[in-house]
């Protein structure tokens, strides 16, 4: 592996561990707290985590005219963002959680084609090969067998996942394209991050979120993973700054294999022999990504 490979191998293996942890306690936690109160706890951890580092870091003018651009983009691809989320959760509801949840999985590969033809980003062989490893492995720890019993409410859930993916695509893509443009800036871009986010996920949770008792235990409980998650968004933001976005992507996109150990370690769940191929799919895959050798 190459030595600049870890300028932004450590931060998207960091965050690969911030989300894989995070959604372990959110599924821990999951039935103790609605959906749309993790989202507006979410914006909360983003703003103290985004904000911590703006403040704390060498930054240009957020509206200096040379990097008016890099801020609209910027905006809009966290927009993206968090409208993808919003998708994502009515498709739940909507739909089973046994397909969504799997489709969910594979937003990486998207992100891996814009990347080609948007940002002509192309990798070795071998790098190709360990991104198929992880999107496939992702994808098989996300595949859950049909619940009989389930009811499908209406068939709108199929454009709302369809379209959450293609917007998280686009939104990483946007990002890594904002990083050529003037007046580029990590700090500036976790501004941003807080921004968008609160312009989605944050609308969205303070309009279903926020009715009902707010306890301390229920802040802790939401607080704590979505800390991690905003901290890892904040990973990805450095890493994709330094490192191909066709592979940061997919490698902090395999956070289901943090989850999986944590809920087994933590939860007691028993892993399958699917999933331990699966993990072992990744790991390979993780071991490829960089240009091993």
């Amino acid at each position: 592996m190459h030595p600049s490979a870890f300028i932004w191998l450590t931060p998207a293996l960091t965050a690969l561990f911030l989300y894989g942890i995070g959604q372990g306690l959110v599924k821990k936690w999951i039935s103790e707290v609605p959906p749309a109160r993790f989202c507006l706890y979410f914006v909360v951890a983003k703003a103290l985590v985004n904000l911590g580092f703006f403040f704390t870091h060498p930054h240009p003018a957020v509206l200096a005219p040379e990097g008016r651009h890099f801020m609209w983009l910027g905006i809009l691809a966290y927009i993206l963002d968090g409208t993808g989320w919003i998708l994502y959760f009515e498709s739940i509801v909507a739909g089973p959680i046994t397909i969504v949840g799997t489709l969910s999985a594979a937003y990486p590969a998207l992100t891996v084609v814009f990347a080609r033809f948007f940002l002509h980003e192309a990798l070795l062989p071998i790098q190709y090969a360990g991104v198929a490893l992880v999107i496939s492995g992702c994808i098989g720890l996300s595949y859950a067998p049909p619940d009989p019993n389930a009811k499908v409410t209406n068939r709108r859930w199929i454009p709302l996942s369809f379209f959450a993916l293609v917007l998280w695509g686009a939104a990483q893509t946007i990002v890594k394209y904002s990083y050529g443009l003037p007046g580029a800036s990590e700090a500036n871009l976790a501004l941003f991050n807080t921004v968008g986010g609160a312009l989605t996920l944050g609308t969205f949770g303070w309009l279903y979120g926020r009715k009902g008792t707010h306890s301390g235990r229920e802040w802790m409980r939401s607080f704590l993973p979505m800390g991690m998650m905003a901290a890892g968004d904040l990973a990805v933001i450095i890493a994709t700054r330094n490192g191909p976005v066709s592979i940061v992507t997919p490698l902090t996109g395999a956070y289901p294999l943090v989850t999986l150990g944590f809920a087994s370690l933590a939860l007691h769940e028993k892993i399958t022999r699917l999933q331990w191929c699966c993990i072992i799919l990744i790991l390979i895959g993780i071991y490829l990504s960089p240009g091993a050798g």
